[in-house]
């Protein structure tokens, strides 16, 4: 499916897609004939590096820059990408805030700036973009293929099996976990919604390789999620009409494993 090229005319926007696995995802759906809208913060010449290796592919694709914490840049993202390719059919929310904070931990205690700013990208942003694109959706005239729209909200694994390591984080995802399902009862059948919760697939924060490696490896199949893994379960649901108002957990097993502490912690 990877290197299938659609006949039908249709568009990804993708936050967070400059680099890390937003960009494996966004090259993913690309090879697969998408058009994408490459959203990014800061990474300016990163997303100019992935949006050249996506237009390589021989689709077309653009990059827009917005802070997802203020709604009027997140209105012009969307509209920018409406613009361009006239509708969106699938919105990844990829882009997210990861700090450690912990409320018993007086060097990492949780902060009001930090807690909003949880919200406002973790939670506020992926919500009101998919507000955005169903009203978008409402205008446009049905498709005349068998593609339902969808947005894929990437969560995380530990929301199976909760742990207080990065709170604020948490918290604006396990709530971004209640939304999508609330969504898609909204939404239907206009548009779909869907969770992906990946387990451990790159390494974060100070976590060196072999912190990460043996951290990846603890989980019942004996390994979590790579960045394709990722992308090609976003690839599925994008095309999968039937799914929605659920999460898919692509960790190979690692939710089932209780833990006290974040994954990124539980090495030897």
């Amino acid at each position: 499916m990877e290197g299938l090229k659609t006949s039908s005319n249709r568009t990804v926007l993708l936050t967070g897609a400059a680099k890390r696995l937003g960009k494996v995802i966004t090259l993913h759906f690309a090879k697969a004939g998408w058009n994408v809208v490459l959203h990014y913060g800061s990474s300016k010449q990163a997303a100019l590096e992935t949006l050249s290796q996506i237009k390589a592919l021989g689709v077309q694709a653009i990059a827009v820059q917005a802070n997802l914490a203020e709604p009027d840049s997140m209105k012009a993202l969307f509209q920018a990408g409406v613009d361009q390719f006239g509708r969106i059919d699938c919105l990844i929310n990829s882009a997210s805030v990861f700090e450690y904070d912990r409320p018993s931990q007086e060097a990492h205690i949780l902060s009001q700036a930090g807690l909003v700013r949880n919200m406002q990208v973790n939670l506020a942003a992926p919500v009101l973009l998919a507000q955005e694109m169903f009203h978008h959706l409402q205008r446009q005239p049905p498709r005349n293929d068998e593609l339902v729209p969808v947005t894929i909200q990437l969560l995380d694994q530990k929301l199976i099996n909760l742990n207080p390591d990065y709170f604020s984080y948490t918290l604006s995802k396990s709530a971004l976990l209640t939304a999508t399902e609330m969504m898609a009862l909204d939404f239907a059948p206009t548009l779909r919604s869907v969770g992906l919760a990946p387990g451990i697939t790159l390494p974060s924060g100070k976590q060196t390789e072999a912190e990460f490696l043996q951290a990846h490896q603890m989980t019942p199949m004996g390994y979590s999620s790579s960045p394709d893994d990722i992308a090609q379960a976003a690839l599925f649901i994008a095309n999968a009409k039937a799914i929605t108002g659920t999460t898919i957990y692509v960790d190979g097993g690692q939710h089932l494993i209780p833990s006290q502490r974040d994954v990124m912690f539980n090495i030897q």
